[in-house]
Order: C-alpha cells, then structure tokens, then sequence
C-alpha cells in the first residue's frame, strides 16, 4: 500500500506541475503582449506559439473592443482553468 500512496503521490505532484507550467507560459504571453514585446524575437515566438496552442479553445472567447483585454480575458481564462483543474486532480489524487 505504502508503494502505492507514493506513486499516486508522485502522480499528483506531476500534475501540479504541469498545470503550473502551462499558466506560466500563458501568464507570460499576456506580459510579453501588454509589454509589447518584439514579435521577430525567437523567444516570443515560441512562447506565443505555446500560449496560442493552450489557449486555443479560449483566446477568441471573449469580444471586447480593447485588442488587450480579449488577450488578458481569453489566455488568462485557460491560464486560470488549467490551473484550478490541475491542482484539483492533483489533490484528489494525492488524497486516495
């Protein structure tokens, strides 16, 4: 038994993880984008590209007039879903 609570452990630790990961990425398009950041830079790119693969379900979701406002409503919702999907399968793994 003790071997298994310490996968499901692990598990759940991996799932937080990940979650964390991806809102980290979205959080960081929404800052790259109200910063302006350069567009050409190879770094932008690929978190824009990683951002917009996430949020590809939500970055259109909303229909604010503001350009910045659909971006912080459509990224920061999946940002925040993942997050509160993630740590709720991680603790309920964590719990069995």
């Amino acid at each position: 038994m003790s071997r298994y609570r310490n996968s499901a452990n692990q598990a759940g630790t991996v799932i937080a993880i990940v979650a964390d990961i991806m809102a980290f990425i979205l959080g960081l398009w929404i800052l790259m984008y109200l910063l302006e950041a350069n567009r050409a830079n190879s770094l932008v790119q690929f978190v824009h590209g990683a951002a917009g693969w996430l949020a590809g379900w939500s970055h259109d979701l909303f229909t604010f007039d503001e350009a910045w406002a659909r971006v912080v409503a459509g990224y920061g919702l999946a940002a925040v879903v993942y997050l509160f999907v993630g740590h709720a399968v991680a603790n309920r793994i964590h719990r069995h």
